[in-house]
């Protein structure tokens, strides 16, 4: 099957430095209104309760970044959703959405770097799709404010109700690169989040997703794609590739050279080239994690990346 290119301007959001919100309300304020006035789309923030035992709550960070920038919106990407009890998920979603309207764009997935991570909360880490198609089916529900009764394996409720709901929908992007995860989002999600994968998987995934879309009879397929993407931007490849490597080896604790053919690096040129190609298959926003010698230049670099993405 073969797609026409997905977005004539792609969104293009950041990953801040991962110890933002640790510096203070006044380095987080600057480096977000940065961020904003060059021109950036959304920023990241991603969710583990304890990942190797470390972690920082998703929704915890949303709230916060929310709070120190007006107008930014906040992407996460990707909550963890299955390690927890949906009403409350849906509770907190409700509230985020009370203190910054249409800001929030919530991206869940199942995790599993870390099986004891979801262990330890209490799931088995074999149950952590079906526990994942129940919980995005009573968020979503419960999140129009009506009363929900929902009786499954693993949630059983009568008349729960979440008001007042958000005044706007807030949407939900399902990430993960397996079959399972692609056609959850053709069936309960705004749009798909791919990560470590080919632009001729990318395309393959958009090409599900709306086949099972269609399947289910739903009357309006996802259509927000998105790729998050590590990437390196420096002035040369071998300064990018350099801060890059070292930072990805650290976070997953495996070589740089595992990754390495899905993470491109060089100047804002070498990235957008690498991307391009996605837009193709139907991307239309990408969450980049940008290692760089400095955080001015990740910004300036993935406004770059922006600009060159939108001349394609």
């Amino acid at each position: 099957m073969t797609l026409g290119r997905g977005t004539a301007s792609a969104r293009v959001g950041m990953f801040p430095p991962f110890d933002l919100l640790e510096r203070g309300d006044e380095p987080a304020r600057a480096f977000l209104a940065q961020a904003a006035e060059a021109g950036i789309d959304h920023v990241c923030c991603g969710d583990h309760v304890s990942f190797a035992g470390t972690g920082f709550d998703g929704l915890v960070q949303a709230t916060a970044l929310t709070l120190l920038h007006p107008t930014l919106p906040i992407y996460s990407g990707v909550y963890l959703l299955p390690l927890r009890h949906p009403v409350l998920v849906a509770r907190q979603l409700a509230d985020i959405s009370r203190l910054a309207p249409r800001r929030l764009i919530f991206g869940v997935g199942v995790g599993g770097e870390d099986r004891r991570e979801v262990a330890i909360c209490g799931v088995d880490p074999a149950t952590r799709g079906l526990r994942m198609n129940e919980c995005l089916t009573i968020v979503r529900q419960l999140l129009t404010g009506t009363a929900v009764t929902f009786h499954g394996k693993f949630f059983d409720l009568d008349d729960a109700v979440i008001a007042p709901p958000p005044a706007a929908a807030i949407p939900i992007i399902i990430g993960g690169r397996s079959d399972a995860a692609i056609r959850r989002a053709g069936r309960l999600g705004d749009g798909w989040l791919g990560i470590w994968v080919s632009p001729r998987r990318f395309a393959d995934a958009v090409a599900m997703a709306a086949q099972e879309a269609a399947r289910t009879g739903r009357p309006d397929p996802p259509a927000r794609h998105g790729m998050q993407v590590w990437c390196g931007l420096a002035d040369s490849k071998e300064a990018a590739r350099a801060c890059l490597a070292p930072a990805m080896q650290a976070f997953y604790q495996l070589p740089f050279e595992r990754f390495e053919r899905y993470c491109p690096y060089g100047t804002a040129d070498d990235v957008a080239e690498f991307l391009t190609p996605y837009l193709d298959a139907g991307c239309t926003e990408f969450n980049l994690i940008p290692q760089s010698p400095d955080h001015g230049q990740a910004v300036a670099g993935t406004t770059a990346v922006k600009r060159l993405l939108a001349r394609t």
